[in-house]
C-alpha cells in the first residue's frame, strides 16, 4: 500500500476531508522528514463520525459471536500481510527502533484481535434456575458507540488492546489517536475499510483540546477509553461522570523496579536496560524507580553504566538500533529539564544526562540513556518523565523498599529480581501496583491484565474482564408457572 500525501478522516466507510480544512504535519522525530498530513478534525466532523457509528451499529450487534470472531480474525490476518509495511510507519511515526515495532508492535497487535476472536468464539451462556418454575438467563448487550482516545507511544499496540474488545462485544467506535502520532491508525483504516462495514470503525485526528474534547462531551458517545497523562484522565473521568457512563482509565506511572542482592546478576543488568530505556523509556510502565539492595549496589552500579554507554543510538530504521527518538521536540525539552532538576536537587549523574546528536542523530531528538543516583523524595522520582532516564536508590531491607515503592501516587506496575520465590512473592503482593514482574518486566501478553491502581487509572486491558468494559449484562427472566401466584384475590 502506497503512503497518502494527505489524509482525511474516516467516517462511515469514506475518507472525508475536515470540515474546517486545517492539517497537520507527521513528522518523523528522528530526522524530521515529513510523513504525511493529517486532518483536524472539528466539532461537526466528530458529530458526523458518532452519526455514522450509531448507523452502522444496529447491524454490527446483531452479528453472532462467530461472526464477529470471524471478522477480528481476518483483522489480524491483514495486520500480520502488512507487518513490514505497518512497523516501518510506528517506527518513523513515533521515533522507536525498527526492531520494537518489528518483534513487539506490530505482532502483538494482530495477537490482540485473534485473543478477542477466541473469547468471544468459545464463550457460553448461563442460566440461573431461580426455583421450580422460574429461571434466569443473563445475556451480554454491547454499550453502543464508544469513544476511544489512544496516546502516542505505542499507537497500534495500544489502540488494539481498546479496538479489539470493542469490536468483539458488538460496539461500534469513534477512535482518536494521538496528534504526535496518527498515521498508523489511518492506514489501519484504510486496510480495513473492506473487512469492517461502513461505519463500525471511524478515525478521528486532531489536537486532544479539540477533537478529543468533542468525543469526551458528545453525548452520543456511550464509553469512554482514554490512556495517557493522569492529568488529561481526571478530566476523562470527569466527562464520563456528568453523564454517567462508563471509562476505562489507563494512565501515568513511576514503576518500581526492585533489585535484591541475590538476584541473577547478568539478568537484572538486562532487565534494568529493558525497564527503562526500551520504547525510550516512553512507557507508562517503564521501570524508572530503580531500587538496588546496598550488597550489590557499588557493583551493580559499575555495571549499569557500562551497559547504557554501550546502547546503539542511531539510525531508527537500523535494526541494529537500540535506542530511538523522543516522539517530537517538545518531550525531549520536558525529559531534558527533569534531568536539571534531578541535579538541583542533589541528584548525581551516573551515566548520560544529555542530548545525543551525533552522526544520524543530528536532525533528532534523541537523549542519551541516562541514570540518576538520588532518594526517593525527589521529584524525578515521584513525578513521570516519560524517557530514557532512570532513577537508582540505595535500599537495605526488604521491609524499607516495600515502603518506598509504594510512596507514589502512581500504582501501575513494578518488577521484583530474587532467586528467593518466597521473597518474590511478598514483595510482589506488598507492592501497591496493578502489574507485578518477577524476574521479567516490560511484558504484556493477551490475556494477562493490564491497569493500574490510585492514580494510574482504573480498569483493566488484554484480558477477559475489559470484553466486559464494553458490554452490559441484562437479565431475563422466565417464569413455567401456567397458573397465578395467588398473590391477589381472583374472582
Amino acid at each position: 500500500m502506497e503512503l497518502k500525501k494527505e489524509y482525511g478522516l474516516f467516517i462511515g466507510g469514506e475518507w472525508k476531508k475536515a470540515s474546517s480544512g486545517e492539517t497537520f504535519e507527521a513528522r518523523n522525530p528522528a530526522n524530521g522528514e515529513l510523513i504525511t498530513i493529517c486532518s483536524e478534525a472539528s466539532e461537526a466532523d466528530v458529530n458526523a463520525a458518532v452519526e455514522a457509528a450509531w448507523k452502522a451499529f444496529p447491524d454490527w450487534k446483531a452479528k453472532t459471536n462467530a461472526e464477529r470472531a470471524a471478522v477480528l480474525n481476518k483483522i489480524a490476518d491483514v495486520i500480520d500481510a502488512n507487518a513490514e509495511m505497518l512497523a516501518g510507519l510506528e517506527s518513523a511515526d513515533v521515533g522507536k527502533p525498527i526492531r520494537e515495532a518489528v518483534i513487539i508492535d506490530i505482532p502483538t497487535t494482530a495477537d490482540q484481535f485473534r485473543y478477542y476472536a477466541g473469547l468471544i468464539r468459545g464463550e457460553e451462556g448461563a442460566v440461573t434456575k431461580v426455583d421450580a418454575t422460574t429461571m434466569a438467563l443473563m445475556v451480554h448487550e454491547p454499550i453502543g458507540v464508544v469513544g476511544q482516545i489512544v496516546p502516542w507511544n505505542f499507537p497500534l499496540m495500544i489502540g488494539s488492546w481498546k479496538l479489539a474488545p470493542a469490536l468483539a462485544a458488538g460496539n461500534c467506535v469513534v477512535f482518536k489517536p494521538s496528534s504526535s502520532t496518527s498515521v498508523t491508525a489511518l492506514v489501519l483504516a484504510d486496510l480495513l475499510s473492506d473487512v469492517l462495514p461502513a461505519g463500525v470503525f471511524n478515525v478521528i485526528t486532531g489536537s486532544g483540546d479539540k477533537a478529543g474534547q468533542y468525543i469526551l462531551d458528545h453525548p452520543g458517545i456511550k464509553k469512554l477509553s482514554f490512556t495517557g497523562s493522569t492529568s488529561v484522565g481526571y478530566k476523562v473521568s470527569e466527562a464520563a461522570g456528568k453523564r454517567l457512563i462508563p471509562a476505562t482509565l489507563e494512565l501515568g506511572g513511576k514503576s518500581p523496579n526492585i533489585f535484591f542482592d541475590d538476584c541473577n546478576f547478568e539478568k537484572a543488568i538486562d532487565g534494568l536496560q529493558l525497564g527503562i530505556l526500551f520504547n525510550q523509556g516512553e512507557v507508562c510502565a517503564a521501570g524508572s524507580r530503580i531500587f538496588v539492595q546496598e550488597g550489590i549496589y557499588d557493583k551493580f552500579m559499575e555495571a549499569a553504566v557500562k551497559a547504557f554507554k554501550k546502547i546503539n543510538i542511531g539510525d531508527t530504521s537500523d535494526m541494529n538500533t537500540q535506542l530511538g527518538a523522543i516522539v517530537n521536540e517538545k518531550q525531549m525539552e520536558k525529559v531534558l529539564r527533569y534531568i536539571e532538576i534531578g541535579k538541583e536537587e542533589g541528584a548525581k549523574v551516573a551515566v548520560g544526562g544529555k542530548r545525543y546528536t551525533e552522526g544520524d542523530c543530528a536532525n533528532g531528538f534523541f537523549i542519551e540513556p541516562t541514570l540518576l543516583e538520588g532518594t526517593n523524595d525527589m521529584r524525578i522520582a515521584q513525578e513521570e518523565i516519560f524517557g530514557p532516564v532512570g532513577v537508582v536508590i540505595k535500599f537495605k531491607t526488604e521491609e524499607e523498599v516495600i515502603a518506598m515503592a509504594n510512596d507514589s501516587r502512581f500504582g501501575l506496575a513494578g518488577a521484583v529480581w530474587t532467586q528467593d520465590i518466597n521473597k518474590a512473592l511478598r514483595v510482589a503482593q506488598a507492592v501497591e501496583s496493578g502489574r507485578v514482574w518477577i524476574n521479567s518486566c516490560s511484558n504484556v501478553p493477551a490475556g494477562i491484565a493490564f491497569g493500574g491502581m490510585k492514580e494510574s487509572g482504573y480498569g483493566r486491558e488484554i484480558n477477559k474482564c475489559a470484553l466486559d468494559h464494553y458490554r452490559q449484562v441484562k437479565a431475563i427472566e422466565i417464569s413455567t408457572l401456567e397458573c397465578p401466584l395467588g398473590f391477589y384475590p381472583q374472582d
